[in-house]
Formats: C-alpha cells, structure tokens, sequence
C-alpha cells in the first residue's frame, strides 16, 4: 500500500509517497509500503493496468461511494493470502478508508499480510492515516490506544469475520473492530480541520515490485471474486449520511484481481495474481 491517492494530485502524491514500516518514518524502512484508497482516476476495465508511483506498483479491487459522512463500516473475510517469498516489500489487504474531497486527510483500518512488516505470512489488523497528503506510519504516529484487548499490529485469526469501523466521535476518529473500540486518532492531527469524509472505499490491495508484474502475491483467499468461495466485503453502512449506501465497484487488473457479485452494500473480491509462486 503505498500509493497516495488522488490523481487530481498527482504530483503532491508521488512526492509524499514513500514507504513506511511499523511506526519508523517512511523514508527509514525500506521496501514497505504505506496504505492509502485507490486513486479517484486510473481503474479501467482493461486486462492490467496497476498504479505505478516511485518504485512500486499497486492493483486493486474496490467499492467507492462519494457522499458526505462522519463514519462507516464493513464486515469482511479475513484470509491469509500468499506473499510472494522472494520479492521483499509487496503485501496483500483489505481495508477501509475514510477521506476528505481532496483525498489528503485520510483515516484507514483493516487487515494486512505483510511479511516484512509483521515477521510472518499471518494476516495482522492495523491503522494508519494521512494529514494534507503526508504520510504516517502503522499503528502509531498518534493514535491513542485504548482498548487492553484489540491492540492495532496484532494476529488475526483467518478464515472468520469481522466488522471494522471508523467513527468521528467528539472531533476524534474512532476505530472499531468487532463493535470494540480500540482507540482514535485526534482531531488535532489535522488542526480540527478534518471533521468529514466525502470518499469512502472499501478494498483489497496488492502491492508489488516493478519488476514483479504482474506478481504471484495473492488478494484475498487467492480465488476470483467472480469464483464461489472468494474473500468479500459486506455490510456496507454510512453515518452522519443523508445517503443510502451505494458503492461503486472496479478493479484495475482484472484478468488477475476481480470481483463479483456486487450490490449496493456488499461485493466479492480477490484473484491469484499470476499465478503460484515459484
């Protein structure tokens, strides 16, 4: 994850996209991307068409509303897709993120396999978030933690659910998991400026090398959304909204990533890359 997000941006974006690693600055922690929504612009319905900024390369399957709410949440499967083992740096998720019109104040939580990051091949919760375009780190950077049970960076059990959430409760931006709240990211990050988000997107990610496209990583269970059994994302559901859920669904590498099954709440999602690691 590491693209920045809006193409309306473009330059602010690649400048501010550098990758990060477990609490340490981007610049510091090689290979490791840091997570952001898809951008506004690029997904198509062509055969491969990744987003490429600064040394990597990123597909996506996701669901997008543009509205104007002070929350949402999801429930989604969560897998433990296949990294590629010999290509440092790239990682499979799923996630969902809140941000402002801009697309530079963003508030993000989900599950990750990111073997660089977490030291395994096991799917780990974490947060992050963007303040005017730049970058943070996972699970840190002024997130104050509050639960002593859900703590952002630990395992994950696949194969079940879970709900994830975020919330602006009192100026802070609440994270939930599993109706739990596990703590929040101050408002005064932003300077009380981000009291809204106008983009919603819920989705699975894959980060790869430039040299490694398309990559045997795996989104989701490794099956095609369009497949039975694949990984989804459901539940969709906004707050502080005047809006009826509604998402909007594209993937930017379809013939490696898809989806199926979509409705105004709901899709499915994942795909095996290019096939089994070697």
């Amino acid at each position: 994850m590491r693209i920045r997000t809006s193409l309306a941006g473009a330059v602010l974006a690649a400048t501010t996209m550098l990758a990060l690693l477990g609490g340490q600055p981007a610049e510091a922690a090689s290979g490791a991307a840091a997570p952001s929504a898809p951008p506004s612009v690029g997904a198509t319905t062509g055969t491969d068409n990744p987003t490429c900024w600064y040394g990597a390369c990123f597909d996506y399957v996701y669901g997008r509303q543009t509205t104007n709410a002070t929350g949402a949440r999801i429930r989604m499967e969560i897998a433990d897709p296949v990294v590629d083992p010999t290509q440092p740096g790239e990682h499979s998720l799923q996630e969902l993120a809140l941000q402002n019109s801009a697309q530079t104040s963003t508030v993000e939580v989900g599950w990750t396999v990111d073997p660089q990051m977490n030291g395994d091949s096991k799917p780990h919760l974490f947060v992050y978030h963007w303040v005017d375009g730049q970058e943070s780190c996972y699970n840190g950077c002024g997130f104050v933690q509050t639960s002593k049970r859900i703590v952002p960076g630990m395992r994950l059990s696949s194969g079940r659910s879970a709900e994830f959430a975020i919330r602006l409760v009192h100026g802070n931006w609440w994270i939930y998991y599993d109706g739990a709240g596990v703590g929040y990211f101050p408002g005064s990050l932003w300077s009380g400026s981000y009291t809204s988000a106008q983009m919603i997107t819920a989705f699975g990610e894959v980060a790869e090398n430039t040299t490694d496209v398309p990559s045997c990583t795996q989104m989701g269970d490794g099956r095609f959304g369009s497949s039975r059994g694949s990984s989804w994302i459901s539940g969709f559901h906004l707050y502080g909204s005047t809006d009826a859920p509604d998402l909007t669904v594209l993937a930017t590498s379809p013939d490696y990533y898809g989806f199926g099954k979509v409705t105004p709440t709901s899709f499915q999602l994942g795909g095996p890359g290019k096939g089994a690691c070697q």
